[in-house]
């Protein structure tokens, strides 16, 4: 089997590595969707089973990310961009670990400091954006094997979906010291949408590593 044909299907399981990745990521960021409802209505037992689950996804995305980075390595020079793929499966791997801490936040605030001045529906608004940002990102993963072309137009979408989300962040740290009294409360919800805004920015991340990566197809 000649040098080409194995950069081929070494490229292909690559791919396909991350698209597993990336939809893993995308079912942990509807549990946290579910999680923020279930804190909403202060059902504590489906908070946890939101956390096992999570938990379990960011185990599931590292072992993907140590079989991709073994293959690549097996691979070596013959991928001549190795490094993109890399650099975009760590880049998602990052973002498991931001919906944890997340959840891990949300899930130790009390209903009654969200309910207070509407937290609970911009917290709702901002996961919503977070879970629609994770889903352009699958998108733009299936488009890699299919139409590289379109990968780079859905990167629009996500870079529009980055300002929302930035801009909806601002306005609810304001909210935030001027109505919560509670200092407990105040640093979670802090901690929790700087979270959600940093998870977002590694959304970017990982469209901009996508679209190099549609860019070399």
């Amino acid at each position: 089997m000649y040098s080409g044909e194995l950069e081929v299907q070494a490229k292909r399981k690559a791919l396909a590595v991350l698209q597993d990745e990336i939809t893993r990521i995308l079912n942990s960021s509807r549990d946290l969707s579910t999680l923020t409802a279930s804190l909403i209505k202060g059902d504590e037992k489906d908070i946890q089973m939101c956390l096992e689950r999570m938990r379990n996804t960011e185990e599931e995305v590292e072992n993907l990310r140590r079989k991709i980075t073994r293959e690549v390595a097996e691979i070596g020079s013959l991928m001549a961009n190795r490094e993109d793929i890399l650099r975009t499966a760590y880049i998602i791997d990052d973002i498991a670990g931001y919906i944890s801490g997340v959840a891990f936040r949300l899930a130790n605030m009390k209903p009654a400091t969200l309910k207070k001045a509407t937290f609970d529906d911009d917290l709702k608004q901002l996961v919503g954006m977070v879970v629609d940002t994770i889903f352009k990102l699958n998108e733009m993963g299936r488009a890699l094997s299919i139409n590289p072309a379109n990968a780079i137009d859905i990167a629009h979408d996500v870079q529009k979906l980055e300002r929302q989300v930035d801009a909806k962040y601002r306005a609810v740290i304001i909210k935030a010291l001027s109505e919560i009294s509670s200092t407990k409360d105040l640093l979670l919800l802090k901690d929790a949408v700087e979270g959600i805004e940093g998870m977002v920015d590694k959304c970017q991340e990982a469209s901009d590593s996508f679209t190099i990566l549609a860019l070399s197809m």
